[in-house]
């Protein structure tokens, strides 16, 4: 029996499509089915030719479920996303106007902001390249979300006294991304890096400044319907009654993170439950075959990013069943993947919304509505 994961009768959902075979490339139209060629300049970036059984699959994925990446300046997604060999230098400038245009892709994670803010102009750039349903989700800048300030290596050196500034994080992240992307906001996620042993032992006290903090922004919802601010964590100590109650309280949600420093998402969960209902937020950043300092490995392991390497199917299942549950509940569900989930995003999207179809159609029966 599917498990029922936030209770009450669910909507019939629409038809599953046929179920495509993964791929490392999208399979070409027939000859008769072929475009026309398009007319652009040699510098131009242009969307890859999507099969029918994507289009179809687009089609029957819930229009509440806005799925994606994180960040578009990938050239290895050749023939899945884009045309031809753009470079990465091309993909900043001109490509996510056409990443916009694949099928499964309803929002992007803007990873950029977390290494320096982004101004208002910034983001209006990236608002104007998208359609009117795209929703971003957005990290804030380590400015405010790391306990320690980083050397040139990356390593947290010293306290960071600004961790958590209520006053940077309103005037540094919230308010910018506002005004510059108004209701194409989905999720602003406060990714906070590990803490030193010391604050994880003094735990109430760094809730306290998280409340604050939280307290002080303004409501994202009233901008931007929908929109939401959540947090991502990365120490499992984390994830208590007090940690929901501090999100429930200031109106903010827990952002999964689904990373290897973390518990499975099943152990997550009953944080997403007891702030039930809210938006759902995700970002599906590592392989957990890598460990918990695995980006390097898996980098070397899976650029130019062209290919599934490692399929994690129970975790993509267990998504899928997250997903299906808070969209046939009418709330948003936000989800970014990365490369280092399995070694191809668009590949992982792909295989995710055919598990959130599939998952859509055993909730249609009677037995999957049981709670």
């Amino acid at each position: 029996m599917q498990d029922d994961l936030f209770g009450g009768a669910l909507p019939t959902p629409p038809p599953s499509p046929p179920k495509a075979a993964e791929q490392p490339r999208n399979a070409l139209a027939g000859p008769q089915d072929a475009p026309a060629p398009r007319k652009r300049t040699a510098a131009a970036v242009a969307p890859a030719l999507f099969d029918d059984a994507l289009l179809t699959l687009g089609a029957a994925l819930p229009p509440l479920a806005h799925l994606g990446t994180s960040s578009w300046t990938y050239p290895g997604w050749q023939g899945l996303v884009w045309e031809g060999s753009p470079s990465e230098s091309q993909l900043s400038r001109q490509g996510l106007a056409v990443y916009a245009q694949h099928p499964l892709f309803r929002t992007v994670s803007i990873d950029r902001g977390f290494y320096r803010p982004l101004t208002v102009s910034e983001y209006e750039r990236y608002a104007s390249q998208v359609p009117d349903n795209f929703r971003f989700v957005v990290k804030a800048p380590s400015l405010v979300t790391d306990a320690l300030v980083r050397s040139e290596d990356g390593r947290g050196r010293q306290p960071n006294t600004a961790f958590l500034d209520p006053h940077l994080a309103r005037t540094e992240f919230v308010e910018p991304a506002l005004q510059g992307l108004g209701h194409k906001i989905g999720a602003l996620v406060f990714q906070l890096s590990p803490l030193p042993l010391a604050q994880l032992d003094r735990m109430h006290e760094v809730l306290a400044r998280l409340h604050a903090m939280l307290a002080a922004q303004p409501r994202v919802s009233e901008r931007a319907p929908g929109g939401v601010l959540a947090v991502e964590v990365r120490d499992p100590e984390w994830l208590t009654p007090d940690f929901a109650a501090v999100l429930r309280d200031t109106g903010a949600t827990y952002c999964l993170g689904l990373h290897a420093k973390m518990p499975p998402l099943a152990e997550q969960l009953p944080v997403v439950r007891a702030l039930w209902p809210r938006p759902l937020v995700c970002r599906w950043n590592l392989n957990p075959v890598h460990g918990p300092y695995g980006y390097e490995t898996a980098e070397q392991a899976y650029a130019p990013y062209d290919r599934m390497v490692h399929p994690d199917v129970a975790t993509r299942d267990a998504l899928a069943r997250v997903i299906a549950g808070a969209t046939s509940a009418g709330q948003p569900a936000y989800v970014a993947i990365s490369n280092h989930a399995e070694g191809c995003a668009p590949l992982s999207a792909r295989a995710l919304a055919e598990a959130v179809v599939l998952a859509l159609g055993e909730r249609g029966t009677p037995d999957a509505t049981a709670a």
